[in-house]
């Protein structure tokens, strides 16, 4: 069974869930946030090396001030489940995205779960945390033409590779297979370059209820796929 060895989810629907159980947004985003622990652990079990989720957008700041509030202090509490996760299940976990505009508390526990799981080897889990592709591309390409102007690259020299290696996942393989739960069929400013050539799945199935079995739904429809690079058949 072929596995891919990224896959990139964007976690949509905890509100809907919560709404539809008759329950406040805030109880979506906590079972949404349960689920991620154990879609991790099914991810690697399953031969999936590297997962990255979509948590907090740079467009979800224009949400209800009550919601971001909540959404902020759900990730500090998160934070310290997945630094004790990361260290049972040899984690290493990493977060991409603009940290600047989190608080200072955030930032600390973001750096002490990075520096505690640099060195664990199983599962790869990315975080996009205040997390914008246009945005990521913009301090990448501010990123290069530094470099220009300080005479440390010729503009001839710059290939994708450059490029690639200024993004937030440099490092990272892009990604096999995107997910996107709750039935919306568009990417949303993820991963826009990492995306270029990676299979998607959309379903209905709202975050908080996206199963082990909903995972090898979307693994199925993956290996279904005739995938080519450039016409060459993928083996």
């Amino acid at each position: 069974m072929k596995v891919p060895a990224h896959i990139a989810i964007i976690l949509d629907g905890n509100g809907r869930w919560a709404k539809a159980k008759g329950l406040p947004r805030k109880a979506g985003h906590v079972q949404g946030a349960k689920n991620v622990e154990i879609i991790c652990e099914e991810a690697y079990k399953l031969g999936v090396q590297y997962l990255t989720v979509y948590a907090f957008s740079t467009e979800n700041w224009n949400r209800p001030q009550d919601e971001v509030d909540a959404l902020m202090q759900l990730l500090r509490n998160y934070m310290k489940t997945c630094l004790k996760t990361a260290a049972k299940n040899n984690m290493c976990v990493r977060v991409i995205g603009d940290k600047s505009r989190l608080a200072d508390d955030i930032k600390t526990s973001i750096a002490e779960l990075e520096e505690a799981s640099k060195n664990n080897t199983g599962l790869h889990f990315q975080i996009a945390l205040n997390y914008g592709s246009r945005d990521e591309i913009r301090r990448a390409v501010k990123n290069v033409a530094n470099k220009v102007a300080k005479g440390e690259l010729l503009l001839e020299e710059i290939t994708e590779e450059i490029i690639a290696n200024e993004l937030d996942t440099a490092g990272i393989p892009d990604p096999d297979l995107m997910i996107r739960t709750s039935g919306e069929q568009r990417i949303s400013n993820y991963l826009l370059w990492q995306l270029a050539y990676a299979e998607f799945y959309f379903t209905p199935v709202p975050w908080p209820d996206f199963s082990k079995e909903e995972l090898m739904k979307a693994i199925e429809v993956y290996q279904s796929r005739d995938r080519r690079y450039g016409l060459v058949k993928e083996e």
